[in-house]
C-alpha cells in the first residue's frame, strides 16, 4: 500500500499547492491513501469546515492537526462530527474531537493517530503513554498505524520514533515546516522522519513573508504574521506499507514546486 503524507498545509498558498499538484502526484506515485496535516490551512491558523471540504474534494482522504487546532472557533462543533479529522490525542479529557481515527481505503483499514510534543509547546498529557494506550486499541482492528507527531524538538521526535519502533507502521514529524533528510526505516520496520515539511509558499520563512520575520529578528518588535505569496511547494513523504503485517518497506521524501 502506498500512503502519501503531506506536510503542514499553510494558508491559501498551501491549499493552492494541493489543488494544482496533488492529483498529478497521486497518479505518478500510484498513491492509494493521502493524509495531510492541515492545522495551518485557514490563513495560517487553524482549519474551517469549508476549507476541510476543499481539501477532501482535491484528493485528501484524512486530516490531522496540531497546536493550532483551536484557532478557528467553528472547528469546535465540526471536529466532533467529522470522522476524517483528528486533533492531538493528548489534549485533556473534555476537548472536542478525537485523537485517532480509521480510514477505509483500497480495501484496507488504516489507523491514524495524532499526538503533540511537549517541549516548547503547551504542556499536554504525556504523548508516550498516550500512544501506547491508543496502539493497544487500534492494533485490534488493523496492523497499519500511522502516527503524526506534531512536535518542536528534534530530540523529542527522534526519541518518540525509537519508542514506537515495531509498534506502528510510521512515525512522521510535523510542525517545524522544514523537511528533514533523515527519512528511513528503523530497526523494527517502522518508517520515520523528523519533519515531513511544509506545503505552501516556497520563498518564505515557514510560510510567512520573509521580510516580516527578518525585521522581527532585527528589531525584536512584534509583527503581524502575513502569509507569503509567489512560487509554491508541496512537501510530503511516500510510504510503502505491507498490508498484512503493517511493517514499512520504504519511505522517501517528496518535494514538488511551481514556478
Amino acid at each position: 500500500m502506498n500512503i502519501l503524507f503531506i506536510g503542514d498545509i499553510v494558508g491559501k498558498p498551501g491549499r493552492e499547492a494541493v489543488r494544482t499538484l496533488l492529483k498529478p502526484l497521486q497518479q505518478e506515485l500510484a498513491v492509494d491513501v493521502t493524509i495531510a496535516n492541515a492545522e495551518n490551512a485557514a490563513g495560517g491558523n487553524g482549519l474551517t469546515k469549508d476549507i476541510a471540504q476543499e481539501l477532501y474534494d482535491w484528493g485528501i482522504d484524512f486530516i490531522t492537526m496540531g497546536n493550532h487546532v483551536w484557532d478557528q472557533r467553528t472547528i469546535y462543533d465540526y471536529i466532533d462530527n467529522e470522522s476524517r479529522l483528528i486533533r492531538p490525542a493528548n489534549y485533556p479529557v473534555g476537548a472536542p474531537g478525537k485523537g485517532y481515527g480509521y480510514l477505509h481505503k483500497a480495501g484496507r483499514k488504516i489507523g491514524i493517530i495524532n499526538l503533540s510534543g511537549r517541549i516548547f509547546l503547551p504542556p499536554l498529557d504525556d504523548p508516550f503513554s498516550c500512544a501506547i494506550r491508543l496502539i493497544n486499541i487500534i492494533s485490534q482492528e488493523t496492523p497499519i498505524i500511522i502516527v503524526d507527531f506534531h512536535a518542536e524538538a528534534t530530540s523529542e521526535k527522534v526519541a518518540f520514533g525509537w519508542f514506537l519502533d515495531g509498534k506502528v507502521s510510521a512515525v512522521l514529524g510535523t510542525h517545524t515546516h522544514i523537511q528533514t533528510a533523515d527519512a528511513r526505516i528503523l530497526e523494527k520496520n517502522t518508517a520515520y522522519i523528523t519533519d515531513v515539511g511544509m506545503t505552501g509558499p516556497r520563498n518564505s520563512v515557514l510560510g510567512v513573508k520573509k521580510e516580516v520575520i527578518i525585521n522581527r529578528f532585527l528589531t525584536q518588535l512584534p509583527a503581524k504574521f502575513e502569509i507569503a505569496d509567489g512560487p509554491l511547494q508541496l512537501n510530503a513523504v511516500l510510504l510503502d506499507i505491507d498490508e498484512e503485517s503493517g511493517e514499512a518497506r520504504n519511505i522517501r521524501n517528496i518535494q514538488r514546486t511551481t514556478t
